[in-house]
Formats: C-alpha cells, structure tokens, sequence
C-alpha cells in the first residue's frame, strides 16, 4: 500500500483542480532506473493502465504498476517545502541506500 500525508493529499488537489478528470485518473507513483543509486521514482497524473494496483487515499487514486509496487509498497509520499525548494518527497521503507543529492536510491 502506498499513502499520501494530509499535505500531499492537498497539494495534489490544488494541482488538480481544473484539470479534466475521469474515474480512471490518478496519480502515478513509479520507479525509473536511473541517478547514482539506480533507482529515481517518477510521479505524474496518468490513466489506469491494465495491470496497475489502485490505491485511494483521501479521495485520490494512486496507480502504481506492477513493476514498481514491490520498491514502493509500505511508501508515503509527502510534500516538503524549505528555503530553497519545494516538492513531492518519498518516504520509502525498502530504501537501503541514497545517493548524495537524494535524487536516487536502492534497495536491498
């Protein structure tokens, strides 16, 4: 299972919001190979595609594929905001290293 924080869950509302939306939408929370670690996760607002596992958490779809799930199950997705960024973290239990700049990871 893959969670948003309650401050994800509204920055991805006000993303959103205005956008056409079909029962089948959601946001995708993916890994690409790639970075330093191997691993940089990709999240995106996409249609459910045949074979992805669905998750709603306060009334918003994660689609997560079936290549990902197993480097991403247990994940909750937040949203940071500092002095010099903002954006979409993960907070993955599976991760057993990171790279320095934290744009990729492994696991075991």
């Amino acid at each position: 299972m893959v969670t948003l924080t309650d401050k994800a869950a509204g920055k991805v509302k006000e993303l959103m919001n205005g956008q056409a939306e079909t029962g089948e939408s959601g946001l995708r929370v993916a890994i690409r190979g790639g970075g330093c670690s191997g691993f940089q996760y990709a999240l995106a607002f996409d249609s459910q595609r045949e074979g992805d596992e669905i998750f709603e958490h306060q009334e918003i779809r994660l689609l997560i594929d079936s290549e990902s799930l197993p480097f991403v199950d247990g994940s909750e997705v937040d949203y940071v905001e500092g002095l010099q960024s903002a954006g979409f973290a993960v907070n993955n239990p599976n991760v057993v290293a990171a790279c320095g700049c934290g744009q990729s990871f492994r696991t075991a």
